[in-house]
Order: C-alpha cells, then sequence, then structure tokens
C-alpha cells in the first residue's frame, strides 16, 4: 500500500456471559468470525461473541488504539449509553 493508510475501526461486542468486548481492527466482519472460531483475542476463551453492537469507523491505528482505551475505561452504563447514541 504506497502511501496509503487503513481505515480501522473500534468496534464493541455483545458477550454471552452479558458482557461487552471492545477492540480494533480493520475488517469488521473478519474479526467477529476469528473470535468466534477462538482465533482472536484470549477474552473469548469463556465465552462466546454474540452479537457486534458498535463500529466506529475513520480510524487511524494510533487513534482507533487511544478510543479502543478510552471504551475500555468506561463503566457498563456508559457503554450502554454509547451504544444507543450510534
Amino acid at each position: 500500500m504506497s502511501g496509503e493508510k487503513s481505515t480501522w475501526f473500534v468496534y464493541m461486542i455483545h458477550c454471552s456471559d452479558d458482557s461487552y468486548y471492545t477492540g480494533i481492527t480493520t475488517d469488521v466482519e473478519r474479526r467477529f468470525e476469528q473470535h468466534k472460531n477462538k482465533k482472536g483475542a484470549k477474552y473469548f476463551y469463556g465465552r462466546e461473541p454474540k452479537k457486534i453492537v458498535m463500529i466506529e469507523s475513520g480510524y487511524d491505528r494510533s487513534s482507533a488504539s487511544r478510543r479502543e482505551a478510552e471504551i475500555k475505561k468506561y463503566t457498563r452504563a456508559d457503554k450502554l449509553s454509547l451504544i444507543l447514541s450510534v
């Protein structure tokens, strides 16, 4: 990719234990399939990903990482408000 920057996404998945997982990727559907097939984050070793509930786009790698870290600090109520706002 000669000078082109990939578009990164910040996403949130509702899990089988009623928790929410936040991550970043350049391909949300591919990443969700990886999580379903236990090829993604260790977070899913004890729970199943059920549904993508939020996607934000337009990030570069660095800003997506910052946004992911910000969301991971949110309370459950804050995450639910974010999901409802998008």
